[in-house]
């Protein structure tokens, strides 16, 4: 039974492609379609990619795009999809043997069920580290849309999530942002999803800290103000407007970390202004308060390196 449209963003992903294919070889028999969008590749992709396909006897059809933007590509091959569920998976993470099959299982113990999350593992900079369960899910949708955006349940994976066709219907991820724009995506079907989870990892989502950090370190207020204004789109599915300042500090936090650790300290002070006026869990608020020791810290030492200097 090919049940399932396999969605694939790729940019200049040669290098990794063939190994996330090649991860999903043995859900072949369930698999429909694997529609890979080359992004405006620049290394020869999409040949890696329908060669290795051709090897591993995969449905790939590749969508050549020019979206430069990993939730716009994600959002051409939506449309495109044509089996009852949806698995969306990034170019250089792994599936799990048997992940595929046991969230479709799981879909079809519990046929209400239209959003199937499944653990998945961290691996950072190649090196394998947690298993992330996910938890904290309620019977209702608002709720998790709610908790999940202001990060009280974990996070989803791209690649751990299972999503039905007719849950998807015309909701797509947010385009031309640097950060978070699958937790805007994922957001907005909770606000409406069924939800059941499987407790067994189904991929291994590759981290590179540094990747990460950078997006946060380039035109951090212009991105950040872009990110806030798709946020707050989330109001018109009920998300309340309390959850999204939860989440506006949790970003703010973020970049102002990432901005302390490289040495700007006037950003982040700016961002740690921004994370400390916002609603915040006492984990949160205890960061806030250790950051601007640390800033205050810094800046004196800084101030006396000066002053001594002048003084030679």
């Amino acid at each position: 039974m090919r049940a399932i449209s396999v969605v694939i963003p790729a940019c200049n992903a040669a290098a990794t492609i063939a190994a996330t294919l090649a991860s999903l070889r043995s859900e072949a028999e369930i698999i429909g379609e694997i529609l890979l969008v080359d992004d405006a590749s620049t290394d020869g992709t999409a040949t890696v990619a329908q060669e290795a396909a051709a090897g591993l006897s995969l449905p790939l059809r590749v969508l050549p795009a020019s979206c430069r933007d990993a939730g716009d590509a994600r959002n051409a091959a939506l449309v495109e999809a044509a089996h009852p569920w949806v698995y969306l998976i990034d170019a250089d993470d792994l599936h799990l043997q048997g992940g595929l099959r046991s969230l479709l299982r799981k879909a079809e113990e519990q046929p209400k069920a239209d959003m199937i999350v499944g653990a998945y593992r961290r691996r950072v900079n190649g090196q394998d580290r947690q298993i992330k369960v996910p938890n904290g899910y309620r019977a209702a949708c608002l709720a998790n849309a709610s908790a999940y955006v202001k990060g009280d349940i974990r996070s989803v994976a791209v690649g751990s999530v299972l999503a039905s066709r007719s849950l998807i219907g015309e909701t797509r991820f947010p385009v031309g942002l640097a950060y978070d724009e699958d937790t805007l995506f994922w957001a907005r079907l909770m606000s409406k999803a069924s939800l059941a989870m499987v407790s067994q990892p189904v991929m291994v989502y590759e981290v590179s800290p540094v990747r990460s950090d950078d997006r946060f370190a380039i035109n951090p207020v212009r991105r950040f103000l872009d990110w806030r204004r798709q946020l707050r789109t989330l109001t018109d599915c009920n998300i309340p407007m309390s959850a999204l300042k939860t989440r506006e500090g949790l970003v703010a936090l973020k970049i102002a970390r990432v901005h302390y650790a490289r040495g700007d300290l006037d950003t982040a002070a700016r961002f740690l202004a921004v994370a400390a006026a916002a609603p915040k869990r006492r984990s949160e608020a205890w960061r806030c308060l250790r950051y601007r020791f640390k800033l205050a810290a810094r800046r004196r030492l800084s101030a006396q390196s000066i002053q001594l200097q002048g003084a030679l």
